[in-house]
């Protein structure tokens, strides 16, 4: 059965959840297959568990490589239960980050390099990559600003890092998105949320086969 695998991902503040949300609701009306909307950290039981630790504030003692080790257990476990299932079956998925997120912030923001990182994901994948990546465009302090402004509750642990973390982060994603300019497609995620649902749901349906879009 055809499936296809699309993973959302930008800077802390880009949006991508609200992003996600709005972009399904659009598109699940032309598309003639079921979908699935995980996440990452998470996406099961025990994933969630691990996300938990990864993101409390309080873990300050966590060193880089723990952190990015749990993040492949968590996408690990993520695989095992949600995702290859689901693309099995023949679903939509769709991932509120996925492995780019691992290189760009453990790879390049802790400095533990990207083939170091790619190494222990591809393990937890077993080499499974999205079909499309949509990348949401935003700068770090503007991002960082969006958080401070909106958020009611508790920032997590990776929030509280300094500017200049994520703006590496950031440049990381600038380089995966040089080396995968096929799979890894930009939307300006500064622009009014409507214009940025449509630009992201465009390049969705222009990108799904066609059996899987109705007439």
């Amino acid at each position: 059965m055809k499936s296809y695998f699309i993973s959302f991902e930008g800077p802390d503040g880009a949006g991508k959840s609200t992003v996600l949300e709005h972009v399904v609701a659009k598109i699940a009306p032309l598309i003639k297959t079921q979908y699935l909307v995980t996440r990452e950290p998470g996406g099961s039981q025990i994933a969630e568990k691990i996300r938990q630790i990864i993101l409390d504030p309080d873990n300050e003692k966590i060193s880089a490589k723990t952190e990015a080790l749990l993040y492949a257990a968590a996408r690990s476990q993520h695989m095992a239960e949600t995702i290859i299932p689901a693309l099995k079956a023949g679903k939509i998925v769709f991932s509120d980050r996925f492995v780019d997120s691992s290189l760009a912030y453990q790879g390049v923001g802790r400095n533990l390099g990207i083939s170091a990182i790619k190494e222990i994901n591809d393990f937890a994948t077993s080499k499974i990559e999205p079909n499309l990546t949509i990348f949401l465009d935003i700068e770090p302090k503007v991002g960082l600003a969006r958080i401070a402004k909106n958020r009611s509750i508790k920032v997590d642990r990776l929030d509280q890092e300094e500017l200049v973390f994520h703006q590496k982060v950031y440049h990381g994603y600038l380089k995966l998105i040089q080396e995968n300019p096929v799979r890894i497609k930009i939307v300006d995620a500064q622009k009014p949320l409507n214009q940025v649902v449509q630009a992201c749901a465009k390049i969705i349906i222009n990108s799904l086969p066609k059996e899987l879009l109705k007439d």
